[in-house]
Order: structure tokens, then sequence, then C-alpha cells
């Protein structure tokens, strides 16, 4: 097998507010079948402007290993479950090594 038989991968990355409300996104998403493996960091603080002020916030990160053809019903997962509106959708396309791609095709 090439590295041109292996699907993209996507990784899609996303923040909230607590480890609840990941683990809670993290599970619909499985359980959807939109991702093979959904990666929780916590501890992660962001900085960024709001309503005129530099907040500095306590986040949990969300980075989902899926293929391109699950990324509309990720985003429309995301509209309807994500804790923060607007939300993060950071999709970026990745070449899998050769052990990864079996597990993302059987999501």
């Amino acid at each position: 097998m090439t590295e041109t038989d292996f699907p993209v991968v996507l990784s899609v990355t996303t923040t909230v507010g607590s480890l609840q409300a990941a683990q809670l996104l993290a599970r619909q998403i499985l359980v959807e079948k939109l991702a093979a493996c959904v990666q929780l960091d916590a501890g992660v603080t962001s900085l960024y402007p709001w309503q005129g002020e530099l907040r500095e916030d306590p986040a949990v990160r969300l980075v989902s290993k899926t293929l391109a053809a699950c990324e509309p019903a990720l985003r429309d997962l995301f509209a309807r479950h994500h804790t923060y509106q607007p939300h993060q959708f950071l999709a970026v396309a990745t070449a899998a090594s050769p052990p990864s791609p079996p597990r993302v095709r059987s999501q």
C-alpha cells in the first residue's frame, strides 16, 4: 500500500469551558460515529479579546480524528451540541500513518 492509498484524515479542534462539557461532546461525536477518536486536553488557558476586554479563561481542547466525508455531519453536531455559540471548528487535513486509516475507516 502506498501513501496515496490512505484516506485524508481531518484533525478537528475545538474548545469548551469544562471537562464535563468536553466529555459530553466527545461522547456524542463517538455515539454518532463521526470520529474514530476524540482526545481531550484539560488545563488549557484561552486568552482572547471579548467586548473590549482581554479575557483569560480555563478551557478544554477537543481534537477529533475523522474523515473528510464526516465533516458536514460533525459541523451539524457542533451546531446542536456545542456549549459555545458561536463555536470554534478548525479542520486540518493530515496524512495518516499506515496504522491509523483502518481505525478511522471503522467509524
